[in-house]
């Protein structure tokens, strides 16, 4: 079968890199301003601006991690579905297996070195002067210089626990990793059961998948992989793009309504949604569309959000020539690199461009005890909104080289593995002369 219409498919990399900047976005508002994650400031108080729903997207940016999860979904299918499509599928198994040998390094790999790097900073002392700056997430975000046997040590372990526990001292926003590359085996395991299924009934089990991680409360990896496989599936099946191809109005009219639907439950806040009259509506609603003893009714919320946001770019063409433009292209190009290495730039070069050099001197008392010195403030807006932009352009150049060097290295390596650990003439008996 082969279908009449090739999908625009770029626009998933614009997608994902407005995922890693709302990934940055967020952490930023954790480290200096976390109020932005309730409805208003305080009970009673008018809301700021960046508090109205929509707007807080930008600075929530919960829906970052979805959003990878939605782009592991899709680009895991991708190729097997289209050579389904063809009636290639012993071609399509062996694209699975490869796919699914190279997922571990290209993950693994990058994320240890990047940990390593980090480790590398923290015994140099780079994290001390955010050890003593007004902001707790700064503060148990950053690691803890040790003398250099437990640190190998410790280094050993992150390295590991990263991987089988979600945990990394060292970047502790690793712990996406874990979920994303067990993903990336359950589409893949979806896939191999698949291969020799009619489109129709594939796409019937991963719908099927996606109400059971509904139901089964993952609202924040489980349907979005296979909710991004099954429209990697719409896209590619005949009959409807047939279909789509001959109607305006799921362009024109379906999918503003779908995004705005999206964009609106995804603007559910973090803490306190009894202050505010909208979000205090969608709190008691969570209890009639979400499982019973649902456990983050956020996360859910953004979930939802996504999966009503992801139909409405499916059916817009529009929509989706937007997030091909070339700048988010490169954004999403980056994305990988950008979200290893944000977390660590934010608790180093931005503390010392808003806080100094120099951590405070511990204080020590008539009666011989040390305290920790006074923390630091902030050196005032001005100084904040001059650096902010300064160390965006520095990460994303950074995170350029990263993908221009690293990546590759990264790449060599696993093909390299590839090569080694397959059989060759198997893939030639395979591929069509």
């Amino acid at each position: 079968m082969s279908t009449s219409r090739q999908e625009n498919v770029k626009w998933v990399d614009g997608l994902r890199g407005i995922a890693s900047l709302l990934v940055v976005l967020t952490h930023l508002t954790r480290a200096f301003d976390d109020a932005l994650f309730k409805p208003t400031s305080a009970e009673g108080a008018s809301p700021r601006l960046l508090q109205y729903p929509l707007l807080r997207i930008l600075v929530q940016g919960r829906i970052g991690v979805p959003i990878f999860s939605l782009v592991t979904g899709y680009v895991c299918a991708l190729k097997p579905i289209r050579l389904f499509a063809t009636g290639n599928q012993e071609r399509a198994l062996l694209s699975i297996t490869k796919s699914a040998f190279r997922r571990i390094p290209r993950l693994v790999l990058p994320a240890s070195i990047a940990t390593i790097l980090i480790w590398i900073i923290c015994q140099l002392g780079g994290f001390q002067v955010t050890k003593h700056v007004q902001s707790w997430w700064l503060i148990y975000t950053s690691p803890n210089q040790l003398p250099l046997g437990p640190a190998i040590v410790n280094l050993g372990l992150n390295l590991i626990t990263t991987w089988v526990r979600e945990w990394n001292v060292y970047e502790p926003n690793q712990w996406t990793l874990l979920p994303l590359l067990k993903g990336a085996f359950l589409v893949y395991m979806m896939l191999f059961s698949t291969a020799f299924m009619k489109p129709k009934y594939r796409m019937m089990v991963e719908l099927a998948l996606f109400v059971y991680y509904y139901i089964a409360n993952d609202p924040e990896y489980g349907i979005h992989f296979f909710f991004g496989a099954f429209l990697c599936d719409l896209s590619q099946y005949t009959p409807y793009t047939e279909w789509i191809s001959t109607r305006k109005w799921p362009s024109r009219i379906l999918s503003p309504i779908l995004i705005l639907i999206g964009l609106l439950l995804a603007s559910y806040p973090e803490t306190k949604p009894e202050w505010m009259p909208w979000s205090n509506f969608m709190l008691k609603l969570a209890d009639y569309i979400f499982p019973p003893n649902h456990p983050d009714t956020p996360r859910f919320y953004t979930g939802l959000g996504l999966t009503f946001l992801a139909l409405g770019i499916h059916f817009s063409d529009f929509v989706k020539v937007l997030l091909s433009n070339k700048y988010l292209l490169w954004a999403g190009k980056n994305s990988f690199a950008v979200y290893l290495l944000h977390g660590t730039l934010l608790r180093t070069v931005l503390v010392w461009m808003e806080y100094g050099f120099v951590a405070p001197a511990d204080v020590v008392h008539e009666d011989g005890s040390v305290s920790e010195g006074k923390h630091l403030e902030l050196g005032g807006r001005l100084r904040f909104w001059f650096w902010i932009p300064v160390w965006f352009v520095l990460q994303y150049w950074l995170a350029n080289l990263w993908t221009g060097y690293v990546d590759p290295f990264c790449a060599r390596m696993t093909e390299k593995l590839e090569k080694y650990v397959f059989n060759n003439e198997e893939e030639k008996s395979v591929l069509p002369q």
